[in-house]
This record gives C-alpha cells, sequence and structure tokens, in this order.
C-alpha cells in the first residue's frame, strides 16, 4: 500500500510541477479525467499501459513514478 500512495503522491507532485490539468494529463492517457483524479487519489492503480504514458509524459522512468 506505500507503494500505491507514493505513487498518488508523485503524480501529483509531476503534474504540478508540469503545470498540467487533470483534464490535460487524462487526454494524454486517452482517459476520462475522473479516472485519472482515482489514480492521484490512490484509490485505483494506472494499467501498465498508462503507467509507461505517464512515465513518458514526465519523462522519468517508471521506477521513479514509484520512490
Amino acid at each position: 500500500m506505500k507503494e500505491l500512495y507514493r505513487l498518488s503522491e508523485n503524480l501529483k507532485m509531476l503534474r504540478e510541477q508540469y503545470g498540467y490539468t487533470l483534464k490535460y494529463v487524462a487526454e494524454q492517457l486517452g482517459i476520462a479525467y475522473q479516472s485519472y483524479q482515482c489514480y492521484e487519489r490512490g484509490l485505483t492503480v494506472p494499467t501498465l499501459q498508462n503507467f509507461i504514458k505517464l512515465a513518458k509524459l514526465y519523462d522519468v522512468s517508471m521506477e521513479e513514478l514509484l520512490e
């Protein structure tokens, strides 16, 4: 569960650092903004495909998303 909490915090931190909106990130992933919002709240985890897209979007490794 710690990993999920770290992931959600990192996703929110990165999104805010880049100045992206929830809607923008969701559009980049091809999902509803509410679905992405659940990632940041730690309610759900991204699919592997979306996890890869997030790492590319933020120019970080997948491991870094969990650190």
